[in-house]
């Protein structure tokens, strides 16, 4: 694999929807091919959510973009499971065509946006990485849609100001930059592989993962989506 978009100070607004579009035509034909049990599994990396439930918020999350329906509260935990809730008597195959109109039409909404939502398509790739893992499916956190996932990780670490890091992976031919740099603080270094990566900065489980290095940061920093 080669190096992602180059990353620079200005924010690619197509990014976000290219990385959906790439990511619907990879799940999609996953989540179909499975059984109505499997949707039942837990996932680890959100307790007490089945993939029924991970994908219902996906879905709501993204339609919820593309409606601009953005209430008090929205993305709560509160507000979450009263999504989830609201679609409990929705067959399997109903939630998974709300999550493909989700993730066709939601690219444009936050390409406008200017940014504020460039996380929301980060997140729906990295439930994907969840989903995979449940079923044990090959491509979590990676996968074709690395290079825009790692290219959008860069920008919006960038853009909140975040820890600095530079990421030397093995799947990249040149080292990645995340985080601001600010002079205050010198970077930090990360050596190991993308999937990795992906799984600190979203606080994921590392599933034993022992073949990465980190130096100049304390792994819970690298977390941008808290909890």
């Amino acid at each position: 694999m080669t190096t992602p978009a180059d990353v620079h100070d200005v924010r690619d607004p197509e990014l976000p929807g290219r990385l959906l579009t790439i990511e619907r035509d990879e799940l999609l034909p996953l989540l179909r091919s499975r059984p109505d049990a499997d949707f039942a599994l837990p996932v680890a990396a959100c307790p007490g959510w089945s993939v029924r439930d991970m994908l219902a918020h996906c879905s709501t999350a993204l339609i919820r973009v593309v409606e601009n329906r953005f209430e008090r509260g929205v993305f709560s935990p509160e507000c979450n499971d009263r999504d989830i809730a609201e679609r409990a008597d929705w067959t399997n195959d109903r939630i998974v065509g709300e999550l493909e109109r989700g993730m066709t039409e939601a690219g444009p909404v936050i390409a406008r946006a200017g940014g504020v939502l460039d996380a929301v398509a980060l997140g729906e790739w990295v439930h994907a990485g969840d989903v995979r893992t449940t079923f044990g499916a090959p491509g979590a956190y990676a996968g074709r849609g690395l290079p825009e996932a790692l290219a959008l990780l860069a920008a919006i670490t960038r853009e909140r100001g975040h820890v600095p890091l530079h990421a030397d992976l093995d799947d990249l031919d040149e080292p990645l930059k995340l985080g601001a740099v600010s002079g205050e603080r010198p970077p930090g270094r990360f050596i190991g592989d993308a999937a990795t990566l992906v799984r600190l900065y979203a606080g994921r489980p590392l599933d034993g993962a022992t073949g990465y290095e980190l130096a100049g940061v304390e792994a819970a920093e690298l977390n941008i989506f808290g909890g």
